[in-house]
């Protein structure tokens, strides 16, 4: 995978798990991009989501491992307590360094580095969750020609997330959750 090929990425915090699996589960498997997801985890517990996420979609779920390459209809989890990041030539990094917005992994770390390496081919969707994590990763990627949803704060669990990236003015769409998948395909087309 290049960047001539479109990426999504996710961030979610508090409430991550139902609105990340009401998405996935709604995608197909043939699902163009790759998608990337930057949840907030117990950075002491070893992790279970790849694999309740991977039961409840018909898309292939891992936890990212460094050097990973990207493939469309596959989605990469960052693990816990390491930040997840997406290279120039569509390979995966994991970083210890200093957490952002109190957490580690970050949706900002993650959406800075897809910004970089995908410019105007990402679509960055920010979830449910407490704090503004997300938010100057929203920024990036609009200066760099991507697109951004954000949850609609009357399906959020938790709105402070998706409102904290609405605050920036750069985000294109606001939706409900029920509607985010339906979202991604027609953007894909």
């Amino acid at each position: 995978m290049t960047p001539e090929n479109y990426i999504v990425v996710i961030t979610a915090s508090a409430g991550g798990l139902n609105a990340i699996s009401e998405i996935l589960s709604k995608l197909p498997s043939n699902f163009p991009a790759p998608i990337a997801i930057a949840q907030h985890l117990d950075p002491k517990r070893p992790s279970m989501l790849a694999e309740i996420l991977d039961k409840r979609s018909p898309l292939s779920v891992k936890q990212a491992k460094a050097g990973d390459k990207l493939y469309p209809g596959k989605v990469y989890i960052a693990p816990p307590d390491l930040h997840l990041l997406v290279n120039p030539d569509g390979s995966l990094s994991l970083s210890r360094s200093e957490k952002v917005h109190y957490v580690r992994p970050a949706g900002d770390v993650l959406f800075k580095s897809v910004a970089a390496s995908f410019k105007e081919k990402c679509i960055a969707v920010v979830l449910t969750g407490m704090d503004g994590d997300g938010a100057a990763g929203v920024q990036e990627i609009k200066k760099m020609g991507g697109i951004v949803i954000a949850q609609d704060k009357s399906t959020c669990k938790y709105p402070s997330m998706p409102d904290s990236a609405i605050q920036t003015g750069d985000v294109d769409f606001v939706i409900p959750l029920e509607s985010i998948a339906r979202s991604l395909m027609y953007l894909m087309q």
